[in-house]
């Protein structure tokens, strides 16, 4: 078990100053302490006053209450912890009580919460699951959807969680964007965050099934996009088999590619420490060819300033010919 840093306290307090100036200029969402500045034992994301602690070791009790202690030092009114396992996807299911507590390991009772990124209001559940609704590191995807959103464009959001990247597509102007999820839940829970800044968020905008099932559907239909978002997770189990990013992204990308207008963009995120940016690249680059399309790139980035060092994310934009 490891030992904490004797000045704990004072280590938050300096690590989590370097972030404030993001609540000035309108985020309350971010990463206040990332793993590497913790030799990796843990991260500490900000929801509005709400702290959502992230532990990546195993700590005794007393461990973990002094961390939390420390945590709200930083002027948070609550924390939640999340105990996150080595393979997140299976232990989530059958142990969600221990990893993701329902209630605050410190400070106050604060089950749902509405924090800013942008300016722009988002529901966050700290109390939820191992996933609150909002992940800090795509914050520069986000941004990237605002800023290069066709006007009345037509953008699809797939892999939609709780539609952020739609809900900035929808804000820059777009003329339609459908967010498709294998999550009801999830999906109402995007609805509500149109709702927050003041959107219409019809049914029909919001698409429940299989993605892949959906792309042969939408391309059947002869239907373009001018913008495709594509943020799957790096694993998965679905009826129609195990979806594992560093296999099966080229042929994700393929799919796509067959409902994106000539010349648009298509979005593409993976979030893999496995996986090299190089790598990432070659995979979509094969989905390319798979689809018959001339493809270039004309962005690329990972996460943002709050993660120093952070290889995880990688994020492509790319044109379709």
């Amino acid at each position: 078990m490891p030992d904490l840093p004797a000045d704990l306290t004072p280590t938050l307090l300096r690590l989590s100053a370097r972030r404030a100036q993001l609540s000035t200029a309108g985020t309350t969402f971010y990463r206040m302490v990332h793993t590497t500045e913790t030799a990796g034992l843990f991260a500490l994301d900000r929801a509005g006053p709400v702290g959502v602690l992230s532990l990546y070791a195993d700590l005794s009790a007393e461990q973990e209450q002094r961390l939390a202690a420390a945590c709200g030092e930083t002027g948070l009114e609550s924390i939640y912890l999340k105990r996150r396992p080595p393979e997140a996807q299976h232990a989530a299911n059958v142990e969600r009580g221990r990893l993701s507590p329902p209630e605050p390991i410190w400070g106050e009772r604060r089950p749902e919460v509405v924090a800013l990124e942008d300016g722009v209001p988002y529901l966050i559940r700290p109390s939820a699951d191992l996933s609150i609704g909002l992940f800090s590191d795509a914050r520069r995807a986000r941004t990237w959807v605002r800023q290069h959103t066709p006007p009345a464009g037509r953008v699809l959001n797939t892999f939609a969680y709780t539609c952020g990247f739609g809900l900035n597509a929808a804000l820059a102007g777009a003329a339609s964007v459908k967010n498709l999820d294998l999550s009801r839940k999830v999906l109402a829970w995007g609805q509500e965050n149109y709702a927050l800044s003041g959107l219409n968020a019809p049914d029909a905008d919001f698409l429940y099934g299989d993605v892949f099932e959906w792309l042969r559907r939408l391309g059947k239909r002869g239907e373009l996009f001018e913008l495709v978002i594509l943020d799957p997770p790096s694993f998965a189990r679905s009826k129609a088999g195990v979806w594992r990013s560093e296999r099966n992204y080229a042929r994700l990308l393929a799919q796509a590619a067959a409902v994106t207008a000539p010349g648009g963009q298509v979005l593409a995120l993976i979030n893999h420490a496995g996986v090299s940016a190089a790598v990432f690249e070659r995979l979509l680059g094969a989905g390319a060819v798979q689809a018959g399309r001339a493809m270039s790139f004309t962005a690329r980035f990972g996460a943002g300033e709050d993660y120093p060092g952070a290889e995880h994310l990688k994020v492509r934009a790319l044109r379709l010919e």
